[in-house]
């Protein structure tokens, strides 16, 4: 081997030998996926949110059966009688949040139409009948049943009238409320929004271990859903 041929392999083995000594190149770098965000087209879910004595207005007062501080606010969806989706307010037990949430959710998919929903200090003195007469379904009020001296579910939170025009509360002497409902008196009518014994509307709140005023023998309050 010539000089200049020696030189050359004496180059060759000392590149080999630096390629072997040097470190491996870092793998290359993965780029994540983007993440994937799901959207729904449906409106925002419903809400849950403590009250006070003041949110409450005149359907609370010193002496009713439950704090303030057991009670909840939900905003829930509902069909209107117009055919579009509204949102309206229920003040209930904190203990029953979440069951009424998932009712009105599945009132809302059975399209069970609702006239209008809020809470019952929007009328002057949380006045039940003035409501009713409206036809307004509501949960809370401080009251008691009556002509028999006992609170009411309502007043614990505990109960639910639904569309109260259409649904009257009629007792054995046939008076019934509201006043205005003697045209629903007639509990053949199915016009959408009045109950009958086996609806599904009917069955949604019972299979969910809530009482139906409509079973009772008297009086016969077909608005009325308790738990």
């Amino acid at each position: 081997m010539t000089v200049s041929g020696r030189h050359i392999a004496t180059l060759a083995a000392v590149a080999a030998a630096l390629v072997q000594c040097s470190p491996a190149p870092p793998p290359p770098t993965r780029t994540p996926p983007p993440s994937v965000v799901e959207t729904s087209p449906t409106a925002p879910a419903a809400t849950i949110q403590p009250v006070t004595a003041a949110d409450l207005g005149a359907s609370w007062y010193p002496g009713c059966p439950i704090d303030p501080r057991q009670l909840r606010r939900i905003d829930v969806q509902y069909l209107g009688f117009d055919g579009q989706t509204h949102r309206g307010d229920l003040i209930v037990n904190e203990n029953l949040a979440a069951d009424v949430i998932a009712i009105f959710e599945q009132l809302l998919q059975l399209r069970y139409p609702i006239a209008k929903i809020r809470t019952v200090d929007a009328y002057p003195g949380a006045d039940d009948e003035l409501s009713m007469e409206d036809n307004n379904t509501s949960a809370y009020n401080c009251r008691d049943i009556p002509d028999t001296g006992r609170w009411s579910q309502h007043a614990y939170g505990r109960a639910v009238d639904l569309n109260p025009l259409f649904n009257p509360e009629i007792d054995r002497t046939g008076a019934f409320q509201p006043k205005n409902a003697a045209p629903y008196l007639d509990r053949n009518r199915t016009d959408p929004g009045i109950l009958h014994a086996g609806d599904p509307v009917v069955r949604l709140f019972t299979d969910r271990g809530w009482r139906w005023g409509g079973d009772w023998r008297t009086p016969k309050d077909y608005q009325h859903f308790e738990r």
